[in-house]
């Protein structure tokens, strides 16, 4: 029995000294944020990390949030035609896409699309001892590498959450125009008279959050990387199975906070 204990004991620790590393860098590169505007070197990190989460991940949000909307329109079309409540669908959309699925889309894309290259990045970077080279140049690998991440990630995420229900609603308005009879301008419409700035405030909080869950956990997966090449090919698998779940658990707890029954 003592046997068949020892290693679920030590995973428990693992998981929950991984939590504290994490929180701790989380902390550390969140009150490092005057580095990015007074070093130039964080500066200059901090505007590509802008630029690669931002542009770099257009392309992919747009046509994710596009055919989501058009899904979410197609589907709620033909359940609320059957108790002919076709009006609805523009509404259900407004509290669905700036409540939920707005930030959390947008979570998924940056985990995916961006965290994942961190992981692989910094792991790398790890096991080729950059880090500890770093560090015997008197460099902090938080300041120089995790700060202008984690800020370029928890600004350009509300921005992009923002975008990705625009083009959402537009999906979805062009689905009810085309298929479900809905007049484009009467469906954007819709959408506004059901969007309170409640809906909009908690929406950009969610997505500000998971993108401090998803460059933390990304960063500190990658620093903790062992083993070479198959080590980094894990950190990047366990960063991206990391950030989901906390996407989701986050998600609902900030949802629970502001939406009480």
């Amino acid at each position: 029995m003592t046997v068949l204990h020892e290693p679920v004991d030590g995973a428990v620790r693992a998981f929950f000294a991984a939590i504290g590393r994490t929180a701790r860098l989380v902390g550390a590169a969140l009150a490092g944020f005057p580095a990015v505007l007074t070093r130039r070197d964080c500066r200059h990190t901090f505007a590509r990390q802008l630029f690669i989460v931002g542009i770099g991940t257009l392309a992919v949000a747009t046509v994710v949030a596009l055919f989501t909307g058009m899904i979410l329109s197609l589907q709620l079309g033909i359940a609320f035609r059957q108790l002919s409540l076709e009006g609805m669908v523009s509404t259900t959309m407004s509290y669905a896409m700036l409540r939920e699925m707005g930030p959390f889309m947008t979570g998924i894309i940056l985990a995916a699309c961006v965290g994942s290259a961190m992981a692989a990045q910094l792991g790398t970077m790890t096991v080729n001892d950059e880090i500890a080279a770093l560090e015997m140049m008197s460099v902090d690998p938080v300041r120089f590498l995790v700060v202008p991440r984690l800020w370029a990630m928890t600004l350009m995420a509300p921005i992009l959450s923002f975008y990705t229900c625009i083009l959402a609603f537009l999906g979805g308005a062009l689905v009810g125009y085309t298929q479900l009879n809905i007049p484009f301008l009467q469906f954007i419409q819709g959408v506004l008279d059901a969007a309170e700035m409640k809906d909009l405030y908690v929406g950009l909080l969610k997505a500000a959050v998971f993108g401090i869950l998803v460059s933390g956990i990304s960063c500190s997966v990658g620093f903790a990387t062992t083993q070479g090449a198959a080590g980094v090919g894990a950190s990047t698998r366990r960063a991206v199975i990391y950030s989901f779940l906390a996407i989701l658990i986050g998600g609902y707890f900030i949802t629970r906070c502001f939406y009480v029954l």
